[in-house]
């Protein structure tokens, strides 16, 4: 099974940001637990980071063409940026939203996701296991639709 896992902006500097909100892995530590925990539960994923809004969208425009499920952290994209919802919107195979941190704990405006409304999930705060406990829902909900 194929998965989109697709990181938006500031994820590669997590080895510079504050440990205690995003935790001790690197990007590349991360992408290591996240691929490794895919193989684990059967995916082979395809994990890619942008700080731009319009290469994500482009990822989410192919994830629709090609009915791939995806799993997204849309980092501070998150909370307005309307153009990532509405490609979001289009991608018809299962999309959970993941965050490291859980946003809701943190600063007034993090409290707003306009992409949860078309994500069939939302998983935050469990550092990197929210990746882990995305794939497990992703496999749910597939083996459900088959």
């Amino acid at each position: 099974m194929k998965v989109s896992i697709i990181n938006g902006p500031n994820l590669s500097r997590l080895d510079i940001r504050d440990s205690s909100i995003y935790g001790d892995l690197d990007y590349a530590e991360l992408v290591s637990f996240v691929q490794a925990a895919a193989t684990t539960h059967g995916f082979a994923a395809h994990i890619r980071q942008s700080d731009s809004e319009s290469e994500i969208i482009s990822w989410l425009h192919e994830a629709a063409d090609e009915s791939v499920p995806v799993i997204i952290n849309p980092a501070a994209f998150t909370h307005y940026s309307y153009a990532i919802r509405d490609a979001a919107e289009l991608v018809k195979a299962p999309l959970i939203e993941v965050h490291l941190s859980n946003p809701l704990s943190r600063e007034e405006f993090r409290h707003t996701s306009v992409i949860s409304g078309v994500a069939n999930g939302t998983i935050a705060g469990f550092g990197p296991n929210s990746y882990v406990l995305a794939l497990i829902a992703l496999k749910a909900l597939i083996e459900s639709t088959t």
